[in-house]
């Protein structure tokens, strides 16, 4: 397949994101809040990797400024990811799973939280990139 110079010319953007799972075997979505790009859908929490991070301490600082918790990168799962290209940019994703974290999950950030059950997860309108890893989540739970 070959490669069209648009696509060529886009940046690759590295976002992080986690499924984090709790003792009842729900998934955490955040709500994109007004004022951000995609705002009112629902994603797995994360953000963007700086340069230097590694995607897993990327995580690990992303949850503690939105969430609020403390995680171990011995705790992250890599699980799968995402590639998906957008009009301007090329976001690739790698999804961990985690079970376990220190601290209440608390909406730092002015962002929606709900718990979800495996099987309500696509009730939620999500980022076209975030869709495909719903169903994989599912098998996994």
């Amino acid at each position: 397949m070959a490669v069209t110079a648009a696509e060529a010319a886009k940046p690759i953007v590295l976002v992080t994101a986690v499924a984090l799972i709790d003792a009842d075997s729900r998934v955490l979505l955040a709500q994109r809040p007004e004022g951000k790009p995609m705002a009112g859908l629902w994603e797995f929490p994360g953000g963007k990797v700086h340069d230097g991070e590694t995607p897993e301490r990327a995580l690990i600082r992303e949850l503690e400024e939105e969430l609020g918790i403390d995680v171990e990168a011995s705790c992250l799962a890599p699980f799968t990811f995402a590639s998906h290209g957008y009009s301007d940019f090329h976001l690739l994703m790698p999804l961990y799973v985690c079970r376990k974290w220190s601290g209440i999950v608390t909406a730092r950030e002015g962002q929606q939280l709900k718990w979800v059950r495996p099987a309500r997860l696509g009730d939620y309108p999500m980022p076209p990139a975030d869709k495909p890893l719903v169903a994989m989540l599912r098998d996994l739970l």
